[in-house]
């Protein structure tokens, strides 16, 4: 009892720390996956603490919802005009990062081969999580996020089959070519068409279900259970999740509800972003900087390899890209070179090499360890300045002049405000605020005019204001329903009605409000005074015109839908 109790704590005390570390990124200019990683070392270099992070703990537990989430999102269209690259990358791609490494440290560190092979293949995975939700901050070319997300999704697979033919050739000593390659592809076919399978089997499950906790629950078993019975099988259980994240992200929502949606697409974002950041965190936690210091030589020598290798792979390969598919821009493979980090799965395969292997695991440990600091340390925090130097995402001088006006409108709507609260607080006279009032009133109406000239003669900018405008709207249309039900003004049934329609047209995006008609219906919100003649009286008893519809009151904090014999205090907001 009392080991389960401090297990909990400490993971407690884990998402605690995980909390305070997003909530103090979002004013800095780092990664956050970096600052996990970073408040693990100062936590270590102050009072270490004592987590095993065993590499069955990675692999079956943060490894699956993180591979799952990233191909459930990703669109089969897109992943198909882009396969022949990603594959190339992937596969070839992995092989040669293996071998090349591998070479490299042979000649610099006087490794045996064998073991030098087990590092080239552990450290050929990549893991760019913290440059891909950079990607979908700055929004830079969906082709590029897709190229960068699709290679990592299967390399992980190809690097940790690689990983465990290689492991078993420096066990055993023995090598068999034609009986490594048929393994190698045994074990991958084999991950994909149980992820194939078990994928479809709950696309149809859950096109047959219409409950949003039903099948929520279905896509985690989906999740994690397609890992386990690949790797019961012998198989990829990487592959696995990977094909069934697909398949299940492409065929699933088109038998799912509007509602079903959401909620599914929000569980898997909070349930990657828990993985990763417990993931990154412990890594933190794991490093032993004395052993690192100590092993410099070793671990440059490591950087330099994966490095060097990276390189040859995208530059050499994207060569023949160019002759099988559509080319990639060397600005993008700028990217994709630099890109390449390396995280989870190099750590859960480095921490699974058996201690049969005496210093050279721990020489192999350090290494890796290196390796994964330099690629989030480095590479992932000089990302954003090099997506910019390389002109990745180009924006057009009317979004230029859109923020810039926009930007001083919105300042001067806050300095307006401030001048009312100075008015009614007493602090600047009346005669003050009304030639101040008059100048900012000037200034607002000639930049809101700016504003509406520019988005009139730029559709996409116009559309993409109105999109966001048309979700928020929608957004607080539901938050209002969620009120509504937890104060017992609308029954469940309604509210579940009422926020399917809602959720239906978030799913749709904006198209047009009424044909773009102008609106004849406008919302009044009006307080009723202590003195007001309507105080006391029935909404029957007060001859609203027929045209005039009372939306609701609101009497403190609760919210009425009025009726005819609803009375009307002083204080009530009428809308």
């Amino acid at each position: 009892m009392d080991q389960f109790l401090s297990t909990e704590t400490l993971i407690i005390e884990l998402l605690l720390i995980v909390s305070l570390v997003a909530i103090a990124v979002r004013r800095l200019r780092i990664p956050y996956t970096v600052a996990l990683v970073v408040v693990g070392l100062l936590i270590t270099f102050r009072s270490p603490l004592q987590i095993e992070l065993t590499p069955e703990l990675i692999l079956a537990l943060f490894v699956p919802p993180l591979v799952f989430e990233a191909a459930f999102h990703i669109n089969l269209l897109e992943l198909g005009r882009n396969l022949p690259a990603i594959l190339l990358l992937a596969v070839p791609g992995v092989i040669l990062t293996t071998f090349i490494i591998s070479g490299m440290l042979v000649v610099g560190l006087k490794l045996s081969l064998p073991i030098a092979l087990v590092f080239g293949s552990l450290i050929a995975a990549t893991d760019p999580v913290s440059v891909v939700a950079l990607f979908r901050t700055l929004g830079v070319p969906k082709r590029l996020s897709v190229l960068i997300e699709g290679e990592s999704l299967f390399n992980d697979g190809t690097a940790i089959v690689l990983f465990s033919l290689m492991l078993t050739i420096a066990l055993t000593g023995k090598f068999s070519l034609a009986g490594s390659v048929s393994d190698f592809f045994t074990i991958s076919i084999g991950g994909v068409l149980i992820g194939l399978v078990l994928g479809w089997l709950i696309a149809q499950l859950i096109s047959r279900v219409d409950n949003h906790l039903i099948e929520t629950t279905l896509t985690t078993v989906l999740a994690f259970g397609s890992y386990l019975v690949a790797e019961g099988l012998g198989f990829s259980g990487v592959l696995a999740v990977v094909t069934a994240g697909l398949v299940n992200g492409n065929i699933s929502p088109q038998g799912m509800s509007p509602t079903s949606r959401i909620v599914i697409f929000n569980f898997w974002e909070y349930v990657a972003f828990l993985a990763n950041s417990l993931v990154f965190l412990l890594i933190g936690l794991q490093v032993n900087l004395t052993a690192m210091l100590a092993s410099w030589q070793a671990i440059l020598w490591a950087i330099l390899a994966a490095l060097v290798a990276r390189f040859i792979v995208v530059y050499g390969l994207s060569l023949l890209v160019r002759r099988v598919a559509e080319p990639i821009p060397v600005r993008w493979q700028h990217i994709l070179n630099w890109g390449g980090l390396r995280g989870a799965i190099s750590l859960a395969l480095v921490l699974s090499l058996p201690l049969s292997m005496g210093s050279e695991r721990d020489t192999l440990r350090v290494m890796a360890f290196g390796v994964v600091l330099f690629s989030l340390l480095v590479q992932s925090t000089t990302m954003r300045p090099l997506i910019r130097w390389l002109k990745i995402i180009v924006r057009s001088d009317a979004q230029i002049e859109y923020e810039m006006q926009h930007a001083r409108l919105t300042a001067l709507r806050a300095a307006d405000t401030r001048l009312d609260e100075l008015h009614h607080e007493g602090l600047l006279s009346s005669h003050s605020w009304e030639k101040l009032k008059r100048s900012t009133s000037a200034q607002a109406s000639s930049l809101a005019e700016k504003v509406r000239g520019i988005l009139l003669a730029d559709p996409v900018l116009e559309a993409e204001e109105l999109d966001t405008g048309w979700r928020e709207l929608l957004r607080a249309q539901r938050n209002t329903l969620l009120s509504l039900r937890q104060d017992g003004v609308i029954s469940e049934e309604t509210f579940e009605q009422l926020t399917a329609d809602v959720d239906a047209q978030l799913s749709e995006g904006y198209t047009s409000l009424n044909g773009e008609t102008e609106a004849r219906t406008q919302f009044l919100e009006v307080t009723i005074p202590a003195g007001s003649p309507a105080v006391g009286k029935t909404i029957a008893e007060l001859g609203i015109p027929r045209a005039a519809v009372l939306v609701s009151i609101q009497r403190g904090e609760e919210i009425i839908i009025p009726r005819g014999d609803i009375a009307i205090h002083a204080g009530d907001v009428v809308t």
